[in-house]
This record gives structure tokens, C-alpha cells and sequence, in this order.
């Protein structure tokens, strides 16, 4: 159990039900009244941002989110199957719950699934991941100087811009939190 009074960023409760993980707090003392506590939730199930105040001594029960690290082995229609590197268990995800987070993940890559009492609600795919260019139209010569892009599709199907001297075959490096070209490999 936490108090109010005692809430830090980062925190994960349990209230009226749902799972939230606390993004800002801050302690307030009027010059009238009683001390209360505001705070900034995000629902961790789906993704919703709430402000509530609290009395400082109301207590909740604290949710535990279990971070393991999987290896994402493939799509079967609408579940990803991640494997336990320890045990080997295959672990299905249903893709509506992830869809947006796979969009630069391929085989064989190593993810970290979130969980609440064994309930996956997100997976963090690695911060930067390498692949191939698989759809681009053709560089030209000379255009390295410009902040110009261009639409591209990678080997997992998603597309992003990057810049005009990317072709087709190159492999490049995109940050998973942004969706943003970063570097040519």
C-alpha cells in the first residue's frame, strides 16, 4: 500500500480498478484548507492521461509490472509469438495490443514485455534497430547537402521518411521510440 503523500514519477497504482502509472506529482498546501495531491496518471492499459487530486493520506495498492525480456519469433494472423530465452515457453501476444510497437521489430529480435498479473499490455522494442530498405525510389548524386527526404519502406513493411541519398538495398539505422531515420549502416 502507498499514500498519496508518498507518490514519486514512475510509480505504478492501482485504482478504482485500473492500472496507472504516475507522470507527475505535485504536493499542494493552500493558504485555506487542507493539503491535497495532484496528480497526473496515464492508464498503462490504454494509454490515457487522467489529472486527479488526492487527499495525502488516501492509500493504494501498488501494481507490479513484471519487465522480462523475450525474443520475437514470428506473426501467426493476428498473435506475435515471443520466446522465453530461458525456458523456451512460446508466449502469444494479440496484436492489437502491440500492433504499433512491431512496426520495426523483425525475427529474432530481443524485446522487453510488460506485463501485469501475467496480462502483456506493451512490449519496449530496442531503441535502435537496423534494416534493409526494401522500396525507395533511386538516390541522385549531389543531393547530400539538403535537409530534403523522401518516403521509404523497410524489410518489416513500415515506411519513413530519409534522407535522398538512402537506395534501395542500403541498410539503415531508425530509432523504435520516433520512427526517425538516424543513421546509414
Amino acid at each position: 500500500m502507498i499514500s498519496a503523500g508518498d507518490f514519486r514519477n514512475g510509480v505504478t497504482v492501482e485504482i478504482e480498478g485500473n492500472i496507472y502509472q504516475i507522470i507527475e506529482f505535485m504536493h499542494v498546501k493552500p493558504g485555506k484548507g487542507a493539503a491535497f495531491v495532484r496528480a497526473k496518471l496515464k492508464n498503462i492499459i490504454n494509454g490515457g492521461v487522467v489529472e486527479r487530486t488526492f487527499r495525502p493520506t488516501e492509500k493504494f495498492e501498488t501494481a507490479h509490472i513484471d519487465k522480462r525480456d523475450m525474443t520475437y519469433s514470428y506473426k501467426d494472423g493476428d498473435l506475435y509469438y515471443f520466446m522465453d530465452p530461458e525456458s523456451y515457453d512460446m508466449v502469444p501476444v494479440n496484436g492489437h495490443v502491440i500492433e504499433d510497437d512491431m512496426k520495426f521489430v523483425k525475427e529474432n529480435e530481443v524485446c522487453k514485455l510488460m506485463s501485469h498479473n501475467g496480462d502483456v499490455f506493451a512490449i519496449e522494442p530496442p531503441i535502435n534497430v537496423v534494416l534493409e530498405v526494401t522500396e525507395c525510389e533511386p538516390g541522385v548524386a549531389g543531393n547530400t547537402a539538403t535537409n530534403a527526404t523522401k518516403p521509404c519502406t523497410v524489410e518489416t513493411g513500415a515506411t519513413l521518411n530519409v534522407p535522398l541519398f538512402v537506395n534501395q538495398g542500403d541498410s539503415i539505422k531508425i530509432d523504435t521510440r520516433t520512427g526517425e531515420y538516424v543513421s546509414r549502416v
